[in-house]
Formats: C-alpha cells, structure tokens, sequence
C-alpha cells in the first residue's frame, strides 16, 4: 500500500511539473514566437497556451509603446559648430516574429541604429537649422529609423530632440548676433521713417505750391503756434507774396 502510495505520489508530481511546463499565459500586449525542434511554427497569444515541454520553446515579446532615451551625441553641424544633442525615442513590436528571429537584440539594435542616424542627420544641418527646425528634423530622423526598423518588426511612431547644448563661446557669439541683428532693424525702421517723412514734405510742398491759400494757412498756424509760446520776443515771417505786393505795387506808382 505504501508503494503504491508513492508511485501515485510521483507520478502526480510529475504531471503537476509538466504540466506547469507545457502551459503559457499571455496577458493581452504579449505574444510569444512559437520554436519547435529549434524551427518556427507561428506566433501564439494572448491567453492561454500550451505547448510541449522540452519540444516547443516559446519565446516572450512585449507590444506595447517603448519609450527609449537616446544618450547624448556629440554632433559637428554643417557649419563647424560643436553641439551634444539628446533625444527621445518611441517605437513598438507589430511583427514579434521579424524582431526575435531577424535581430538578436532589437532593443539595443534600435538604441544604436537612433543615435548614429541622429548624428547623421544632424551632421548635414546649421546650428540655425537645429535650433528652428526641430519639427523637420524630428520627422527626417523619424522616417529613416521606421524605414531601417521594418525589417525587424519594428515600427517608429516619434522622435523628438530633446535639447540642444552649445559652449558658452558660441552662446556669446549667438547673443553678438542677435544683438547686431536687432541694430540692423532698428536701423532699416528709423530708415524707412525718414524717407516716408520725406515723400510726405515732398507732396506737402507740392500741394502749398499748386494751394496759395494753403500756404496762407500753414502762416496763420504757425503764428498761432507762436503766440502761444511763453517768450519774451518774437519774431513773426513775412510771406514772400506780400513782399512781392508791395515790390509791384511801388513799382506801378508814378513819380511826380
């Protein structure tokens, strides 16, 4: 009775151990890339799985949304300027298969294929370009990585430059420059001032000119300007056309 006790007892030991073995359970972002004698037979899951120990092995693969933090670069601009930059990147697994069997790695595979795209799409930019462009550049890096990646599986949804870091030589270069920019404008503004009041006295005297009566109220304001000015003297122009008056008119009288 003992005897058969124990053979029961190993044999049900046995069968809870493979039976732990051959069972899988695959939660809803998880799939697994089915081995069997070493060849591939398909990709299994989510839920439950059974496979046959020591037979089949089953390889485990995440397909949710992998935020990956690419290590700053050290990047020599198009203009010999050298900056680190740093970015973000976001990708995930749409074939398990392709990312286990095509690539050894695909995270670290990923990783580096990020940060030598990064300096090499950069490398062919400004420093004006980098620091105003992010945008384009973040898409340029994106559709070359999801380009490269799609032999393993992988799909590359974003990548963002996270930041931009010069020295503090070329900070106080950059800071010259705005600040003679600035002074340019300032200067093209004033400029441009100056030759609208010009072309305004221009056709204001063009007017005064075809306009007697124009110009006889531009006198009466002026002395009206005057007038209230708190002086002690002052002095009042004599129109040319009085002048005029009284030249012809001394002119036309007869000498007794």
């Amino acid at each position: 009775m003992s005897l058969n006790f124990t053979i029961y007892l190993v044999i049900l030991v046995l069968a809870i151990v493979v039976l732990g073995a051959s069972v899988r359970v695959f939660r809803e972002y998880e799939r697994g890339v089915m081995f069997t004698l070493g060849r591939y037979t398909g990709v299994k899951g989510p839920g439950l799985i059974l496979m046959l120990p020591y037979i089949q092995q089953m390889v485990r693969v995440g397909m949710r949304t992998i935020v990956l933090d690419v290590p700053s670069q050290d990047v020599i601009s198009r203009d010999n300027v050298s900056v680190k930059v740093n970015a973000v990147l976001y990708f995930r697994v749409i074939d398990a298969d392709k990312a286990v069997i095509q690539v050894e790695n695909f995270m670290q595979a990923t990783s580096q294929l990020a940060q030598t795209t990064l300096r090499s799409v950069l490398g062919k930019h400004s420093l004006d370009e980098m620091l105003g462009e992010r945008d384009k550049l973040n898409v340029d890096i994106q559709e070359i990585l999801d380009s490269q990646t799609e032999a393993w599986g992988i799909k590359v949804s974003t990548v963002e430059i996270k930041q931009v870091d010069i020295s503090e030589s070329m900070i106080r270069a950059i800071a010259k420059q705005a600040e003679a920019e600035r002074v340019r404008r300032a200067k093209i503004i004033n400029a441009e001032g100056e030759q609208q009041a010009a072309q305004k006295l221009v056709e204001a005297a063009m007017t005064m000119a075809t306009a007697p009566g124009a110009m006889q109220l531009r006198y009466l304001g002026a002395l009206h300007d005057i007038a209230g000015d708190r002086t002690n003297t002052i002095v009042l122009p004599l129109p040319m056309d009085l002048l005029d008056a009284m030249s012809s008119r001394g002119k036309a009288t007869p000498k007794p």
